[in-house]
């Protein structure tokens, strides 16, 4: 059985985290889809500063071709946040959108992931998904889609259910899930839940594990303390189970955020971190 992997920006990008500095990776960018590729993966993702860095030097066609002379067939882009708001905040949201909508129509992408509301009050609901509506409409007619992520740190947005609710509300073919399993497992949603989801609605699947309980604050935990799948509490043989009992299959993204595994070069963590991932699939 052929398995699909795709390594999310932050399991190729080094010493680089969400929300620290610029986010831009220090590792150039031919490196990482290089070490991808000669690794086993069929696909990459990337944040929108390591797009902003390869396009202050290059054309994105210039990308796009050196996706495809390393074979890799699947890129998707993150990650738009303030999307919903208004002042200087939407003004910011709008230069990244623009950017990420210009490098998934050039570049082919299956999703661009978005940020439900992540600040102490939550988006009026209607203005969400009238603006949830129209981002969506947008990148359908980029060609791509784009995959909301619910978090338990979210101020509106903090399980599956609360994702659910607002897609099929919104009824909007671009607009679905990312499915983390990080996420899943720390808001307490059982897996069933996961296998009920409707096939439509399940655009991205996220890979990692970690510890029963949380290790300091949820944010610390979810971008210093992800375990490579299997090492951990999560059980992620019964996640890919019900992943694939809603009809998914793939490609199944990777997302590894920890301390341990920015410390790690890449052509030594990526053919590793793939076979553990790999002996998670259950056979058949």
């Amino acid at each position: 059985m052929t398995i699909d992997l795709l390594a999310t920006c932050w399991t190729s990008a080094g010493d680089a985290a969400p929300q620290r500095g610029d986010e831009r990776s220090p590792i150039p960018l031919r490196t990482r889809i290089e070490a991808v590729a000669a690794a086993g993966w069929a696909g990459i993702g990337l944040v929108h500063a390591d797009v902003v860095a390869f396009r202050e030097q290059h054309p994105l066609s210039d990308l796009r071709q050196l996706l495809a002379d390393n074979g890799l067939r699947y890129v998707e882009l993150e990650f738009l946040g303030d999307w919903w708001t208004s002042g200087p905040e939407r003004a910011a949201s709008n230069r990244i959108r623009a950017d990420l909508l210009d490098a998934a129509e050039e570049l082919t992408a299956l999703t661009v992931k978005v940020a439900a509301g992540m600040g102490d009050v939550a988006p009026d609901p209607e203005v969400f998904l009238t603006e949830l509506d129209t981002l969506a409409n947008q990148a359908a007619e980029r060609g791509t889609r784009v995959a909301l992520e619910p978090m338990p740190f979210s101020s509106n947005v903090r399980t599956l259910d609360d994702g659910v609710a607002a897609l099929q509300a919104l009824g909007n073919p671009a607009a679905g899930l990312c499915v983390d399993i990080w996420h899943v497992f720390r808001s307490g949603t059982p897996y069933e839940r996961v296998a009920a989801l409707p096939r439509e609605l399940v655009f991205v699947v996220e890979l990692d594990d970690g510890t029963a309980l949380p290790e300091g604050s949820l944010w610390d935990d979810t971008i210093d303390r992800r375990q490579y799948p299997g090492r951990g509490a999560f059980e992620v043989p019964a996640f890919i189970d019900a992943v694939r009992a809603t009809g998914f299959t793939g490609p199944w993204g990777v997302e590894i955020i920890s301390a341990e595994h920015r410390a790690l070069p890449i052509a030594e963590s990526l053919p590793r971190l793939a076979a553990e991932v790999k002996a998670c699939f259950p056979a058949g």
